[in-house]
């Protein structure tokens, strides 16, 4: 049961952070336009294009379970930076502090469970695994 959940869970995680790779990317020119009215002017394309390969290449490592802690790594270098900077609850108006709290508390959880994924491995059913097993390299 733990093996299959460990699998679902990493599924999870790498659906959504595909779908924010693809929509950053597809919505290239009003991503920038955001990231311009938070304040974020330096190189856009260039860090833009790096958050999309980071995200793509760190989903890529949590679904299929090979150096799942590298992967995890990578998502966590674009969503703490990302939380903090565009659900800052403490610096918006009053009447949407709820909801910016809301998404913050979300991403504090999604964050937590790229933590447990670093400490706890991907599980057994894993590419890392499968290669063990057939005694391949790497």
């Amino acid at each position: 049961m733990k093996n299959t959940t460990d699998l679902i869970a990493r599924i999870f995680i790498a659906i959504m952070f595909y779908y924010e790779a693809f929509d950053s990317f597809l919505l290239f020119s009003q991503t920038k336009e955001t990231m311009t009215k938070y304040g974020i002017t330096w190189k856009q394309d260039l860090l833009l294009t790096s958050i999309i390969v980071f995200l793509i290449l760190g989903a890529t490592l949590v679904l299929i379970g090979y150096y799942s802690n590298i992967g995890a790594i990578l998502l966590l270098a674009y969503i703490i930076p990302y939380t903090v900077i565009f659900y800052s609850f403490w610096d918006v108006p009053k009447d949407v502090v709820r909801i910016q709290l809301i998404n913050f508390m979300k991403n504090l959880a999604i964050i937590g469970g790229l933590l447990l994924l670093i400490v706890n491995k991907p599980g057994k059913y894993s590419i890392k695994r499968l290669f063990y097993v057939m005694r391949l390299p790497g």
